[in-house]
């Protein structure tokens, strides 16, 4: 029972970030399922993918019909980071745990404070080809790595490299996020990681009601606000898992 109400919290806060800020699903949902739920990394990382990956269709939906989807840029992103997923993905298993979760919150701080410097003046919304394929491939090649959907990092890059208003970029890295997981989990297919479908089901359930919800409260904040209520949970999982490592 405890590990059910745990799943069903847990899954409601990852929905609601997917929903509200297009990213840190799966940046929230290993540590809740690692820290709270008691699981593995491995079997963490794989569920997180699993739960993110239908939580991102679901909440992508939504911002489809809003019209807060930009389709190429988000398709190009995609594209450019699914090789480099898989490709990290499989090489994820030779690492060490340990080196993966310092690197899982270096990353995840990175973002963070990237996010919280000040934006510059951009004409925002264009395409450029070169940009978008050399971040969705860093991006893809994180994802694979840390087992994350990477809307933690395709938020900030593309508000940041492509001038995306925010709403569009939350709308569009749930695109990303979808593309991206799918990849990372076809690189763990036949792992033999062990799934706990009694935490997967109410937690994703959780999850993709949240995700509704979440979509529902950022219409009611400015995209600055957004972006820093995003950046400072980042920093606060960051901070969470550095001092796990080393205590």
């Amino acid at each position: 029972m405890t590990a059910l109400i745990l799943a069903l919290v847990a899954g409601a806060v990852v929905g609601l970030a997917l929903g509200g800020l297009g990213g840190g699903g799966s940046v929230l949902a290993v540590p809740a399922l690692t820290y709270l739920i008691g699981m593995e990394p491995a079997e963490a990382i794989t569920t997180s993918l699993i739960i993110v990956t239908l939580t991102s269709v679901t909440a992508l939906a939504g911002h489809a019909r809003d019209g807060n989807v930009a389709w190429r840029t988000g398709l190009l992103f995609a594209a450019a980071g699914i090789v480099p997923a898989m490709l990290a993905g499989t090489a994820a298993g030779r690492l060490p745990q340990a080196g993966l979760t310092l690197a899982f919150a270096a990353v995840a701080g990175l973002a963070a404070l990237r996010m919280l410097r000040p934006a510059s003046a951009t004409a925002g919304g264009e395409v450029r080809p070169v940009e978008a394929g050399a971040a969705g491939a860093g991006l893809g090649a994180v994802t694979g790595l840390l087992g994350v959907g990477g809307g933690f990092l395709a938020v900030p890059a593309l508000t940041r490299v492509l001038s995306l208003p925010m709403r569009r970029a939350v709308g569009t890295s749930l695109l990303v996020i979808t593309v991206n997981s799918l990849a990372a989990l076809g690189a763990r297919a036949g792992t033999g990681v062990h799934l706990d479908w009694a935490v997967i089901a109410p937690f994703t359930a959780a999850a993709i009601l949240g995700a509704w919800d979440g979509k529902r409260h950022a219409r009611r904040l400015s995209g600055n606000t957004l972006q820093r209520v995003f950046a400072y949970a980042l920093l606060a999982v960051a901070a969470f898992m550095l001092a796990d490592a080393f205590v």
